[in-house]
């Protein structure tokens, strides 16, 4: 067994937990179908979000760490619902009036409110694409509305019908008496409206494999089960994809996790493995409440590609899967700066520590060296301060403070350089603070302002630090954390901020001298 293997076989990072079970499926024979097989399932009643993202990231996630452990070939199923009715109108989307003329009709018989597209249904498949195609996913697409209607479902539908009663007995124990009256797994798309029918079933043939029902207006109808002509409930559904297509993991929100018994048991009934399932937290907007497609809350994944790498987001959703977390903008610091910490420390680290790190699971097991010489939340502050209005503002600060740095030697660099000056200008500048000094506060500035205008030291950002550490000792400030809050509060216009002496040093003491000057005389705060 090779280092890695061995090291992946110990790691209790959670996507090598989740291989390890799913290689427990096959360790007495392997998959009859030949492969192990990894579904994500969408549902496109409106642009894809965030969430729908973290899905497919963190199950790739699992399928990489699989196949370290494992020689069984792996696929990557994308499921996308877009036979679903239309139930509600995302309040996010143009042409409300001509969408709600196609309430209750499948998602890909919709008009595209856009015109881009022959259906809202292919509008959202195309988005979510586009998005999973940025990251570079690997994944096969299956449209439910092809599935349906090629008749690749047909053979498990048949067996719906063969085995309803089975059905209907998991699925009744789940509703209350008054829903069991109407409720039906079948789900008929009328012949002449095209609608799809919540209607309760007169009869399911399972021997001609077909159903009768009474439409709204008491028109009786007998369709075929199969050939796209019906399609099934939504919780019936998820068992019987599992069933057809032989899936062995899949996972989904909390939200969903009550039902896991019923997904199961209906891939039982219909002669399936129930698969490997995780699930996780949901991620939640900036009032704390969950983030939905139709109401457009939360961050999109254009927003996030605006002001942070793709690698950052990347590490946001690799981060504890079972916490919920809020995903707003303030987030995007924070992850930029971890991500490039952990790409620092992975080329040190010793097997077991590198399957561990979270850029082995965002890289696949091989992650770039890091060129950020400069810290995010420090560009940010530089950004603050220099009035920079696109990366190249940054880039004269930056070549004094690394001179060997270039926008083409430190393309991150660069990259992130032009995300910070974007974020200052739309989050931290309309929200900056700043006040005059108190006394004690102004005699301990003025101090450093002393030291610094006889600084020989250079551009030693831990030479710098440690003076301004011990302006703030001898000037008495407890706890320390004080003193450069103040200075954060009076220089920069935020509670928080960087390492000051690394500020100084990227900044420039002449720089930072005039800096303190402004502070003092209350030119910040007018």
């Amino acid at each position: 067994m090779s280092a890695l293997r061995d090291a992946a076989m110990k790691s209790k990072a959670w996507p090598f937990e989740e291989a390890r079970a799913i290689l427990k499926r096959y360790e007495k024979a392997p998959p009859e179908k030949g492969y192990v097989l990894f579904e994500t399932g969408y549902g496109p009643s409106g642009l894809p979000h965030i969430g729908t993202f973290g899905e497919v990231a963190r199950t790739t996630m699992i399928r990489r760490a699989f196949e370290v452990i494992s020689d069984i070939p792996t696929r990557l199923i994308c499921f996308s619902d877009d036979m679903d009715g239309m139930r509600k109108v995302p309040e996010n989307m143009p042409q409300q009036e001509m969408l709600r003329e196609h309430m209750q009709k499948p998602l890909t018989s919709v008009p595209d409110p856009y015109g881009e597209y022959e259906s809202f249904g292919a509008h959202n498949n195309a988005m979510l694409r586009r998005f999973l195609d940025t990251f570079g996913f690997e994944y096969e697409f299956i449209s439910a509305a092809e599935f349906y209607k090629s008749g690749q479902f047909d053979d498990v539908l048949r067996l719906c019908a063969e085995r309803y009663d089975g059905i209907m007995k998991i699925m009744l124990a789940s509703l209350r008496e008054e829903r069991q009256q109407t409720y039906s797994a079948f789900l008929p798309i009328h012949p002449e409206t095209g609608r799809v029918l919540y209607v309760p079933m007169k009869h399911v043939d399972g021997v001609n494999h077909t159903i009768t029902f009474d439409d709204e207006t008491g028109r009786e109808w007998t369709l075929p089960v199969t050939g796209g002509n019906v399609k099934l409930q939504w919780k019936p559904d998820f068992g019987a994809r599992w069933a057809a297509l032989g899936v062995d993991f899949e996972m989904y929100g909390k939200d969903h996790s009550t039902n896991t018994p019923i997904y199961d048991g209906i891939c039982k009934v219909l002669g399936g493995a129930k698969p490997n399932h995780m699930t996780y937290e949901l991620f939640l907007d900036e009032e704390g409440q969950k983030i939905s497609k139709s109401k457009g809350n939360g961050l999109t994944i254009d927003e996030w590609l605006t002001y942070a790498s793709t690698e950052s987001l990347s590490y946001f959703m690799y981060q504890k899967p079972k916490t919920a977390k809020r995903m707003h903008f303030d987030v995007i610091p924070r992850a930029m700066d971890e991500y490039h910490q952990q790409l620092r420390a992975y080329p040190g680290q010793t097997p077991d520590q590198q399957v561990n790190n979270p850029v082995w699971h965002i890289h696949s097991g091989n992650p770039p060296e890091s060129r950020m010489v400069v810290p995010f939340s420090m560009m940010l502050n530089l950004a603050s301060v220099s009035a920079a209005k696109d990366a190249a503002g940054l880039w004269g600060f930056i070549k004094r403070y690394a001179p060997d740095a270039s926008p083409e030697s430190h393309p991150d660099l660069d990259a992130a350089a032009g995300y910070a000056v974007r974020y200052f200008a739309d989050f931290v500048a309309p929200k900056r603070v700043f006040r005059l000094p108190n006394d004690a506060e102004r005699a301990a500035m003025q101090d450093l302002r002393a030291r610094l205008a006889v600084w020989d030291g250079g551009l030693d950002a831990e030479a710098l630090q440690s003076m301004v550490f011990a302006v703030g000792k001898e000037h008495g400030f407890e706890p320390l954390r004080d003193w450069f809050k103040a200075l954060y509060e009076v220089l920069l216009g935020a509670s928080e901020g960087p390492r000051f002496g690394g500020f100084i040093a990227l900044y420039g003491v002449s720089e930072s001298l005039a800096l303190i000057d402004r502070g003092l005389a209350g030119e910040l705060v007018a």
